[in-house]
């Protein structure tokens, strides 16, 4: 295992997961359902699936697509949503 990529992916993962409306989701479905191991699971269980569904598509398009075009296509469509979420079209 290259530990370097791990680390790597571990705090970018972590970092961008703080505070997001994921957390803010778990958070409240925890306080309304009073079991904070069903949802723990739940989550867990979503995310690990999210994750397995991505790291999938980005090893199939990684044959194939460049990463300078994969980083700068990903930065686009992320500034266009935000230009679009501030002005009230999303």
């Amino acid at each position: 295992m290259d530990w370097k990529i791990f680390f790597a992916t571990f705090g970018t993962i972590f970092l961008a997961e703080l505070g997001d409306k994921t957390q803010l989701a778990n958070l409240s479905l925890t306080a309304k359902s009073k079991s904070w191991v069903c949802v723990f699971s739940a989550s867990v269980c979503a995310f690990a699936l999210v994750t397995l569904i991505t790291v999938f598509l980005g090893n199939v398009l990684g044959k194939y697509l460049r990463p300078d075009a994969v980083r700068y296509a990903g930065a686009s469509l992320f500034i266009i949503v935000g230009i679009l979420m501030f002005l009230g079209k999303v």
